[in-house]
């Protein structure tokens, strides 16, 4: 087929295509022995992760894992190695064939683990979230006796789970527990007519189920920690509503410093579980999710995974999720006393600016009462200093004819000026009230 040339491609083109085959079921027959281990991390950490695996396959002379890669499928000859880089862990998973034909020392049966280099084993980065051996056993490995007879010597009664997958002809046996050696165990007896790709899907799903209910279960130290400040902070919220409906206007500058206080309180301890309490409802829900793909059904006498999970793992989701609840409750509770309080500084605000605008109104009827005093002492004031000078024209203007005293001129005058200062400073008055108005 030609080479036919192509449009400008998007720089994520590749890397979101790939991303529908992210870390792909390793395909695996049995009889084998897997062990899983998962480590939580932080960025700094999950970098090493990938300079150790580095060193591990320069060991083997392989070459180790570019810069981008997440996902590796190694065959190192005694056994194999899954490694997943995930966001908050790295997943490493090493597997190992048993012999077809030699049954299972269920006293003390052999690990995937134990082909591993220990040194190096001893110093992978992180902390041990969860630690699982998986056996996939055939009828060999039972010693003729079932699959019944390995579990009730390798797994606790009390906490035993089971059911039959793959339509029946996969049964998954697993007792939850942390064994002497630290690691859970997990027992996989599949029929003869499972490919080694079905089965590789159903190993990773089980292993997928405990490492995401480990991860879901982070969030239930936070959540009984929330708890406690919670419950603090919704003490502290109603002895501020009693103390908002008792206060008087000189206390509430204090109770809204206490309130803006508790308001940063709550969303400081909202803001550091938020992360957290988002990433276990999603790991919770990626539990439910794989414990549906397995489509269980009941084998005699035993809980099924659903069935346990449902009973022992629901009590720490409601913690979380009511916790959630709770700061979300106590969020909107504070953010409405703030604004009740707001308001009733508003509202007094308001009326104190009343009263201050009423006294000023006062004020300016007294400055227009003594305003209209002044303006009378004012007309005789300039009538006075007017007619004076009129009695200094009249004075000479007698030298020039004019036939009146300057006495009698001034009194005919007086009444004249004085009804002329008067109307002009009237005027004036209404033109500047006017305007003002």
């Amino acid at each position: 087929m030609p080479v036919l040339p192509q449009p400008t491609q998007h720089p994520l083109r590749a890397l979101l295509h790939n991303e529908v085959h992210a870390r792909p079921a390793e395909p695996v027959s049995g009889p084998a022995a897997i062990t899983h281990l998962v480590m939580l991390t932080d960025p700094a950490q999950r970098e090493a992760s990938r300079a150790h695996l580095s060193a591990l396959m320069h060991d083997h002379h392989r070459t180790g894992p570019d810069a981008d890669c997440t996902h590796l499928r190694v065959d190192f000859g005694a056994f194999r190695l899954r490694w997943e880089l995930h966001t908050e862990f790295v997943c490493w998973t090493f597997m190992v064939p048993l012999a077809a034909d030699a049954p299972l020392n269920a006293r003390n049966p052999s690990t995937a683990i134990e082909e591993v280099p220990q040194q190096w084993l001893k110093d992978l980065p992180g902390q041990c979230l969860s630690s699982v051996h998986l056996w996939i056993l055939k009828d060999a490995q039972c010693d003729g006796q079932g699959m019944r007879h390995v579990v009730k010597h390798m797994l606790n009664d009390d906490t035993l789970a089971g059911a039959a997958v793959h339509m029946g002809h996969t049964e998954v046996c697993t007792d939850f527990a942390i064994h002497a050696d630290g690691y859970s165990r997990i027992l996989v007896k599949p029929s003869d007519s499972i490919s080694a790709r079905r089965l590789g899907r159903l190993v990773q799903r089980v292993l997928e189920i405990e490492t995401y209910r480990m991860a879901a279960l982070l969030g239930l130290p936070a959540a009984r920690k929330a708890a406690v400040v919670l419950g603090t902070a919704e003490r502290e919220l109603a002895d501020l509503a009693q103390a908002i409906r008792e206060a008087k206007s000189d206390d509430e500058p204090e109770l809204l410093d206490r309130l803006t206080r508790l308001a940063g309180q709550v969303e400081s301890e909202y803001a550091a579980t938020h992360s957290r309490f988002s990433a276990s409802k999603a790991y919770f829900e990626l539990v439910d999710k794989r414990i549906h793909d397995l489509r269980e059904e009941r084998l005699s006498g035993l809980l099924t995974i659903q069935e346990f999970m449902e009973r022992r793992l629901s009590p720490a989701r409601s913690t979380c999720e009511w916790a959630v609840h709770r700061q979300n409750a106590l969020s909107q509770r504070v953010s409405r006393m703030s604004n009740l309080l707001r308001t009733r500084v508003e509202i007094e605000q308001h009326q104190s600016n009343q009263e201050i605008l009423a006294t000023m109104n006062d004020r300016q009827g007294m400055q227009l009462k003594l305003q209209s005093t002044v303006e009378g002492l004012s007309v005789a004031a300039i009538t006075y200093y007017i007619t004076g000078l009129i009695t200094y024209l009249t004075k000479g203007a007698q030298k020039m004819g004019w036939p009146l005293s300057p006495e009698i001129t001034a009194a005919i005058a007086i009444p004249v000026v004085a009804f002329s200062v008067w109307w002009s400073l009237r005027r004036l008055h209404h033109k500047l009230f006017g305007a003002k108005h």
